[in-house]
């Protein structure tokens, strides 16, 4: 009788106790580890907002940054309290370790809540470099979501074992002899460019002119031929519907999420996923007609980034090669952050130099002592010192990505004392750390390139060991491409200041902005004045 009741009744207490572990494993996660990370970095003397249960600081920083944004700058450039207004209040009211134990009373670090992750801010040029070198494979890349991975899942999202591979086999294209047989890829397309501006000028001496969308097509332009060589007509039809995946997924991040909501048949939803398929098949495509090609070893062409991805590729043993569809998320990665980087340099150096004439025509007249009007040698371009300076200047105080992210995935111990716990995330706040008057002097928000003249090491006022300029990361993960980018941006630089002065429109609203890069909230309106040949 006893046994047949205790039958009975199991089901029911099993339900219960699986009840009651279910709601101990909810609590756990959005109350007692979000208290227990707190405790253990306040016990450090790291201090920081106050978690609010599962929404973090959410809404604080929403209200901020719609505030921020909602109203333009004077033309300086002081743009943090802009552009990251939520990052800049945390640091100023928590930055600072007081740990009575320990000296670390310069170290800035500090922490807020990431809906229910404390997200530990790291302003601290030596820690930064630390935390990016990962000599023990403890930091990551935080988890993206399903909307960002539908972009790419190339090399920026990789980690452990598979990047390694994938930098491995994208190495040898990006090296600088490589790039410099892409100098005349880059010319031609911004002479391209140049022409078409100077047939808009029709009999005006002048002519008012947005940059921004002119250098993301100049960009897409230069990543279409560079990346795919004779295919670059496909590779520019890549971009065009990249461009509209970008706009809808951004449009998805910046809504409610709803869990599970990308799996309903709504209209974008169909359109994300048709556009995803399509972007795919095209570079399918090229890349099978590449592959093609150069089994013809006579016609075979790898001056293109993709034919050199192929051929590096096809030099490592099977298991430590990429697979077609990896390749493609690849090709995907040239575009995601190659044009977005270059445009985002060349947009805000016209407008520095538009701002500030001493320098652009600084730069002008040293183009002149360098570079010929008809060919672009890559030996002079590396002697323009002031225009080195003026592009290192323009991203220190505008740089394309505003901050690198990381996660904890293993108990770290960063420099002798701090202790950061497993489920940290981390925000290394590269503008922050570029406008710091600490580490650059009372003039840091000054647009002051001389303080390069002798190289990057001796920049900053600050100890000369760990000099705080990462406009391209730092460590194993520094940006593969920033050679690239670098390149790309002197050359379209060289051929728009021998042709053309220039100032800011009276249009023109100085609104610097984060969308996955820094960018011109209003656009860039800039007034262009030709300049006769041999004036």
């Amino acid at each position: 009788m006893e046994v047949s009741v205790l039958l009975h009744h199991l089901p029911l207490s099993f339900l219960l106790i699986l009840l009651l572990y279910g709601c101990g494993r909810i609590l756990y996660s959005i109350w007692w580890k979000p208290r227990l990370l707190s405790r253990r970095l306040i016990r450090q003397g790291i201090h920081g907002t106050d978690y609010k249960l599962l929404l973090g600081d959410m809404k604080e920083y929403i209200a901020l940054i719609t505030e921020s944004w909602s109203k333009p700058l004077g033309l300086h450039h002081r743009i943090v309290q802009r552009v990251d207004p939520f990052t800049l209040s945390t640091v100023q009211k928590h930055g600072t370790v007081q740990n009575p134990v320990w000296d670390l009373k310069n170290w800035k670090v500090s922490f807020f809540w990431s809906g229910k992750t404390p997200r530990l801010i790291v302003q601290d040029p030596k820690m930064m470099k630390e935390v990016l070198a990962n000599r023990n494979g403890h930091f990551s890349k935080p988890a993206l979501s399903s909307e960002i991975l539908v972009l790419t899942r190339g090399l920026t999202t990789l980690k452990g074992d598979v990047w390694s591979i994938h930098r491995r086999i994208l190495n040898p294209a990006f090296h600088l002899e490589k790039l410099k047989e892409m100098v005349p890829i880059f010319a031609s397309s911004c002479r391209r460019m140049i022409e078409e501006w100077k047939n808009k000028f029709g009999l005006e001496e002048s002519y008012e002119l947005d940059v921004w969308p002119e250098f993301q097509k100049l960009a897409a332009d230069i990543i279409s031929r560079a990346a795919f060589g004779s295919s670059y007509e496909e590779g520019k039809k890549v971009f065009e519907l990249q461009n509209e995946l970008i706009g809808l997924v951004l449009e998805v991040m910046q809504s409610l999420q709803i869990p599970g909501f990308r799996f309903i048949p709504t209209r974008k939803n169909r359109r994300r996923k048709e556009l995803n398929k399509e972007i795919g098949s095209i570079l399918r495509s090229i890349e099978q007609k590449k592959e093609n090609e150069m089994k013809d070893k006579e016609t075979a062409r790898v001056d293109d980034l993709l034919g050199l991805m192929l051929q590096s590729n096809g030099g490592q043993a099977e298991s430590r090669s990429m697979t077609m569809d990896e390749i493609i998320e690849e090709c995907k990665q040239f575009y995601l952050a190659g044009q977005e980087t270059t445009a985002s340099l060349l947009t805000w150096a016209m407008i520095v130099l538009s701002m500030h004439p001493d320098w652009q025509e600084k730069a002008r007249e040293e183009i002149r002592g360098f570079c010929s009007n008809k060919e672009i040698d890559f030996e002079a371009i590396n002697r323009l010192k002031n225009l080195t300076m003026i592009l290192q200047e323009v991203l220190r105080l505008y740089p394309p990505v505003i901050a690198q992210y990381q996660h904890a995935y293993h108990e770290t111990r960063i420099g002798e004392q701090l202790v950061i716990p497993a489920g940290t995330d981390l925000t290394l706040p590269t503008l922050l750390i570029h406008h710091d008057h600490d580490l650059w002097g009372e003039d840091a928000e000054e647009f002051k390139p001389e303080r390069f003249a002798e190289g990057i090491s001796r920049a900053s006022s600050s100890s000369r060991d760990i000099p705080p300029f990462f406009p391209f990361g730092s460590g194993p993960r520094t940006c593969i491409g920033q050679n690239f980018a670098m390149l790309e941006a002197k050359i379209a630089l060289v051929l728009i200041l021998q042709n053309f002065s220039f100032d800011l429109s009276p249009a023109y609203s100085h609104s610097p902005y984060t969308v996955m890069t820094l960018q011109p909230q209003h656009g860039a309106q800039i007034i262009l004045r030709k300049i006769v040949t041999g004036s």
